[in-house]
Order: C-alpha cells, then structure tokens, then sequence
C-alpha cells in the first residue's frame, strides 16, 4: 500500500470516531482509492493517480479545516469521478496487455511452426539424396558387373513410360536424354502430358513422376519443336 492511500485509510478511522458523520461521497471514493493503489495505478497512471490523491484530499482538508460538509462533498464527488475514469483506464490498459501478449504467442507459435516444416523440408531433402546416391551406386555397380560379362546382342530396352525428376533437372534435359526422346526441343510434349503436376515449365521438384508420352503423332512433335523454338 502506498504512503498517501495508507494516510487515506488512518484518516477515515479518524473521521469515524468522530460524532458528525463523513460526507457522502468520501465514503464511496476512499475505498475505490484504495483498490486503485492495490491495482499499481500510482506506477502505471502516476500523474492521474497523483490528481485523483490531490482533489481527495483538497476535500479532507475542506472537511476538516473548514468543517464544510458540502463543499468537501462536491471534492470527494469529483475524486470518485476520477478514480472511475481511472480504474476504466487500468481496465482497459491490463486487455491491452493481455492481447499483446496473445498475439505474441500467435507469433511465436506461427515462427515455431515455420521451422518445424523447414527441418522436415530438409530431412525429406536428405532423404532423396541418399536415394539418389544409392540409385547411383546400384548403377555403378550393375554396370561393372556387365562390363565382366562377354558382350552379347541385347534386346532393344523398352522406352520407359514414366521419369522421375532428379535434382536441377529442367524438361529440355529429360527430354534430350536418351531413353527419353533424345532430343531437348522435345520438352512441350512431356510438359502437355503432365499439366495437372506441372504448373511452370521452368521449375520442376525432384521426385516427380512425369509420364513420357510414347505415341506422338508427327503433327504433335512438329507442334512440339515449333512451341520449343518460341520459348
């Protein structure tokens, strides 16, 4: 309890002693001054506080010196004004706080968010490229033990249906190679076949399965070359 409420308080017991009664009004302000100490209003509204505490006890003083009953009255009716308009504005600065807090965690909550689906972004990064490098050395080594085997006449490979994207890949590159359609201006018909996965041609996921149309008709790869040539 603050200095002033606390000579507030010792005032009221005195004045209770006495035979004439408090006036009306002080009755009802001293205790919500007391409420308004407990609530810090002195460290967060000081010079409002400090206001409310001078009119309180111009009234006192009206009261007690002048013993003038109604006009310390009129004093204490603006004091209680005062320490309304004040408790409003504790009221209203404590839901500020509390909101700002609020939104604080909102943010807080949104960031840890962030990195969780950043971390998984990278663990399924790392996952690929350890596929990747084992997919290479299953090739690596199917190709060493061919290397061993004496040369025979194999069947022509059937061209694959599908492709999957690797790394850094664009459609010209998937087009060029040569399972594909070993020509890059060939690109227009994979990017036509797959428009419900690929929204710009330009930018393609690892991982992606892209169908590799196998029946073009000859007005499809002239179509295909023409629209190349333009991009």
């Amino acid at each position: 309890m603050g200095r002033l409420p606390a000579c507030i308080v010792l005032f009221t017991m005195l004045l209770a002693a006495c035979s004439a009664p408090s006036p009306t009004w002080r009755n009802r302000v001293a205790p919500l001054i007391e409420e308004l100490d407990q609530q810090n209003a002195l460290r967060l509204f000081p010079q409002e506080y400090r206001n409310l505490l001078e009119t309180f006890e111009h009234g006192d003083a009206v009261y007690h010196v002048r013993s003038d009953h109604q006009g310390a009255d009129a004093y204490y009716q603006l004091a209680f004004q005062k320490a309304e308009l004040l408790r409003s504005e504790l009221q209203s600065l404590k839901q500020r706080l509390a909101e700002e807090e609020r939104q604080l965690a909102l943010r807080l909550a949104a960031q840890l968010e962030e990195e969780r689906l950043i971390r998984e972004a990278l663990a399924a990064e790392e996952r690929l490229r350890q596929q990747e490098r084992k997919r290479a050395e299953t090739e690596a080594a199917a190709k060493a033990a061919a290397q061993k085997k004496p040369v025979a006449k194999e069947p022509t490979p059937t061209p694959p249906p599908t492709y999957t994207v690797r790394r850094g890949e664009t459609l010209p590159q998937i087009a060029g190679r040569a399972e594909i359609y070993n020509d890059s201006s060939l690109w227009p018909l994979i990017y036509r076949a797959n428009r419900d996965q690929i929204r710009d041609p330009k930018r393609l996921w690892p991982g992606q399965v892209l169908s590799i149309p196998r029946h073009s008709s000859h007005d499809d790869v002239v179509e295909a070359r023409r629209y190349s040539g333009k991009k």
